[in-house]
């Protein structure tokens, strides 16, 4: 079978998923539907609704769409049944029904931004960020019933530097999951796919999870060391974003969020989220051995800022703390 015979439903929602559609569309391949979320309510009263990234790229490039509230209805089974798919890709969307997945003959893919087994949940480029992983990576898998557990076609393995935010390594990640997917359509096309199952991949200490971020997961624990604090900084910017409570003189608290910062080893005898700052310059917190320099922050209510121009306009001392 030629490339433009075969027939593929693409399934994706964010900006992650732009880049392999993008990838198909321009490669020549035949995306006869594109499965995406529902446009989402956005706004003060939720009056305006905000397609999809995916949704954005599809309608601009003449794709069917298809944008079910529920995945295991009829009247979508039946539409999705229609598109005669000889194979499906995922790429950050939703966890499918085994009636949608087991549909075409070659079977369904997914795109995971990790080493699997490795961070298998909707969060794996943060939580790899967050424990400091020097490594990750994607892959492509065959779904089964178990989320994140088929069976792998391929990997990628991509380094993790000590500066990256999440926001770097998604792109990484991103921009070599698209030529991965088009690498991983033609292996199946050429019948050379030969998986491994998960289980057989050897793991260096315990498996790691990456469940879903909520808001209280990015608040920041002050307790702990000073590259387990800047670790956790990088690994949620620049979104969610970690984030503090800054106590005042006065017991008064306002919500800080740190999009970036800087680790200085130093010893002291200051107790964890003790303020340093000479009010203009420079706003440290003390860690355990040495201090976290923040460089960029965010008021509640506010712009996000380079920390010399938080200190223009908030007064802050050495009798501030964070916790």
């Amino acid at each position: 079978m030629e490339k433009k015979d075969l027939r593929i439903v693409y399934m994706g929602t964010p900006d992650f998923a732009v880049e392999s559609l993008r990838c198909l569309v321009e490669g020549g391949y035949n995306v006869v539907g594109v499965i995406t979320m529902p446009d989402k309510p956005v706004g003060r009263h939720g009056s305006v609704l905000q397609p999809s990234p995916v949704k954005v790229y599809a309608q601009e490039h003449g794709l069917k769409i298809l944008q079910p509230e529920r995945l295991k209805d009829e009247s979508f089974i039946e539409e999705l049944r229609a598109l005669n798919a000889h194979l499906q890709i995922v790429v950050a969307f939703r966890m499918l029904p085994e009636v949608v997945w087991s549909m075409p003959p070659m079977g369904t893919f997914n795109l995971h931004a990790s080493l699997l087994p490795q961070y298998r949940g909707a969060a794996p480029i943060n939580w790899a960020v967050i424990n400091g992983e020097k490594e990750t990576g994607i892959t492509t898998f065959f779904l089964k019933h178990e989320i994140d557990t088929g069976e792998i076609i391929q990997q990628v393995h991509v380094p993790i530097e000590d500066t990256d935010n999440v926001g770097i390594v998604h792109d990484k990640l991103m921009m070599l999951g698209g030529k991965l997917v088009v690498e991983t359509v033609d292996a199946i096309l050429a019948g050379g796919v030969k998986t491994m199952p998960q289980e057989n991949i050897h793991i260096e200490g315990d498996l790691r999870p990456a469940p879903k971020i909520f808001k209280d997961t990015c608040r920041i624990d002050w307790s702990k060391n000073l590259k387990q604090v800047y670790d956790f900084v990088r690994g949620l910017s620049p979104y969610p974003a970690s984030w503090t409570e800054l106590k005042q003189p006065d017991g008064k608290a306002v919500v800080l969020k740190v999009y970036e910062s800087r680790k200085v080893e130093a010893e002291h005898s200051l107790p964890a989220g003790q303020v340093k700052t000479d009010g203009k310059t420079y706003f440290s917190v003390a860690v355990q051995n040495g201090f976290l320099e923040l460089l960029s922050v965010q008021l509640a209510g506010k712009k996000r800022m380079p920390v010399a121009e938080f200190l223009r306009g908030y007064k802050l001392s050495n009798e501030h703390r964070v916790e």
